[in-house]
């Protein structure tokens, strides 16, 4: 996987982790039709791990921060990993956990800013503060 894979399993990992959260399911053991939260758990582990072995040398000190986040959130997933039984509280709290929050959020700046959003995209979108509220 390249980086902006391993990016894209972190953020939909994130936010198939805050749906699950919200179904209320009890902590159990992940038998039977799914989905479960571990495969996904998992999956976002192995992708901060990837991410944080490419970044961790690099001579970027943001890139040294996004590695370092990615190890602390990591640690995280690991310890929900190493439970029996995962419910819909435990990933509440790992969703709001400040380690998971800030490799996200570091996530989605540095995508940006190697890969911008189109400019056409990026215009519709745009605030002019010398426009009326609602104007271009």
């Amino acid at each position: 996987m390249d980086l902006a894979d391993n990016i894209e399993t972190i953020e939909a990992g994130y936010e198939f982790l805050l749906a699950y959260a919200a179904q209320g399911r009890p902590a159990g053991a992940e038998t039977g039709p799914g989905p479960h939260a571990r495969p996904t758990i998992q999956g976002m582990a192995e992708a901060m791990a990837a991410i944080s072995a490419v970044l961790a040398n690099s001579e970027n000190a943001f890139e040294q921060v996004i590695a370092e986040d990615c190890h602390k959130a990591s640690a995280a997933l690991g310890f929900l990993l190493a439970q029996e039984k995962i419910g819909s509280e435990i990933v509440d709290n790992l969703n709001a956990s400040i380690h998971l929050r800030a490799v996200l959020t570091n996530l989605f700046l540095y995508s940006e800013a190697i890969e911008p959003t189109s400019e056409e995209n990026t215009r519709s979108m745009s605030y002019d503060a010398t426009q009326p509220k609602g104007g271009s």
